[in-house]
């Protein structure tokens, strides 16, 4: 089974629905039905669904589209960490139809000092204590990841994107280096995805193998996931189907059994979720 790690989905701009932007990743809405094409051409067969940070805290539209395809979707929902009563949504958090987990990021300025200035503080013993999966995104920020998982060692993390953003070929390999010491926690997953923006190299992006197989091995096939982040690489790729085939054809590293957990059992088993049971 092939289980894409992350996809955003969004609405067109109405005026009850502001958030959209002409320089989002795409220059028009991508949706459920819009995904579930681009799934079926490129032989994926379920999506971990994730609201784009434009949408606030908004999750309506995720939830939407796993209702009605609960067969290819779940959703990590967006809670905003500011307001702390906000602590009283996360008892029932993943009680919610189509909803597995929390997805966060860090990257941008006025989110980036939440891991430092006490803000998210109060998140991280709720989401340890009732058991919600994280994806977390905060380049440049390993350190303070590695703080909360030692603190927290029930805290089910997912790194997204291996906490890169923007750095290629050298610098790349030099970010994705500095999480490998991750791998000691056990609570800790790596999402081994948006390979496409972080090289200059045409695919398969060989420059990138070296680390990436030390990470996987560091991690262990178990702790990995791939992904695309498909709105994000949209332009960069040829195909949705490409992102595929750069680990079931090109990372001559990875075994069949390897592959096996990368592209979908691994995290089917941290999520506690898969398609067929949805």
């Amino acid at each position: 089974m092939i289980i894409d790690s992350q996809v955003h989905i969004w609405a067109a701009e109405t005026p009850d629905r502001p958030w959209f932007r002409p320089d989002a990743h795409l220059p028009s809405p991508f949706g459920y039905e819009d995904l579930r094409t681009q799934m079926r051409e490129a032989g994926v067969d379920a999506a971990i669904l994730v609201p784009p940070g434009w949408e606030g805290g908004r999750n309506d539209l995720a939830l939407a589209g796993a209702a009605q395809y609960p067969d290819l979707f779940t959703v990590m929902g967006r809670i905003d960490l500011a307001p702390q009563e906000n602590a009283a949504l996360l008892p029932q958090w993943t009680t919610a139809p189509g909803m597995t987990g929390i997805r966060l990021a860090f990257q941008k300025a006025t989110e980036a000092p939440w891991l430092h200035d006490g803000t998210a503080d109060w998140f991280w013993p709720e989401a340890e204590k009732y058991d919600i999966p994280l994806m977390l995104f905060a380049p440049g920020q390993n350190a303070a990841f590695t703080e909360i998982a030692r603190a927290h060692p029930k805290l089910r993390m997912i790194i997204d994107h291996m906490n890169l953003n923007r750095e290629k070929d050298d610098d790349a390999i030099a970010a994705i280096e500095s999480l490998i010491p991750m791998a000691e926690f056990p609570n800790v997953s790596v999402k081994v995805s948006s390979i496409p923006l972080y090289s200059t190299a045409p695919y398969p992006y060989r420059n990138l193998h070296p680390v990436l197989q030390r990470l996987i091995r560091a991690f262990g096939p178990e702790r990995c996931f791939w992904g695309t982040d498909l709105t994000r690489i949209w332009t960069i790729i040829e195909s949705y189907r490409q992102c595929v085939t750069l680990f079931t054809e090109e990372f001559d590293f990875l075994s069949a059994n390897d592959l096996e957990w990368v592209m979908g059992k691994a995290l089917t088993r941290f999520l506690r979720w898969t398609p067929e049971a949805a």
